[in-house]
């Protein structure tokens, strides 16, 4: 694995957290808390493996960023989802962990609300990092130099 291979590996890295975030509101809104713990931590690792690796790709790089290659109407839907995207990405990180506090604190109402804003928040993110690989890698690939 080269660092070129980073952003294919952090958009899988959000996508699989999509689905443990997912079930985990599924499992709980039926009454099943210990699958629902389980989803909820392994969303957990696999957003943590995915900052890991994002951080490491954009470090190698220098800061440097992809251009979007898109042209048109695209244009502006990109980077619509894009500053959405990375204005959530910066509140879900707090958000995950205060909503994770009441928990070993047994405070599970306190709990209750505070992941009522952070799971949509949560899965928000997810999705459209998705998204904004396959848009920016994928759908409209940067021109090489």
């Amino acid at each position: 694995m080269t660092i070129s291979d980073l952003p294919a590996l952090n958009a899988s890295l959000n996508a699989i957290s999509t689905v443990f975030i997912a079930a985990g509101w599924y499992l709980i809104r039926r009454g099943h808390w210990r699958q629902h713990v389980a989803c909820m931590i392994a969303a957990v690792i696999t957003s943590t493996l995915f900052l890991v690796s994002y951080l490491t790709y954009h470090y190698s790089r220098g800061g440097q960023s992809t251009l979007f290659a898109g042209q048109g109407i695209i244009r502006p839907i990109y980077f619509a989802i894009l500053i959405t995207h990375i204005l959530l990405a910066f509140v879900i990180l707090p958000l995950v962990i205060i909503t994770l506090v009441p928990v070993f604190r047994r405070r599970w109402d306190k709990h209750r609300r505070l992941g009522r804003w952070t799971m949509p928040i949560w899965l928000y993110v997810s999705i459209t990092g998705v998204i904004v690989y396959f848009m920016l890698y994928r759908w409209f690939p940067p021109v090489a130099v």
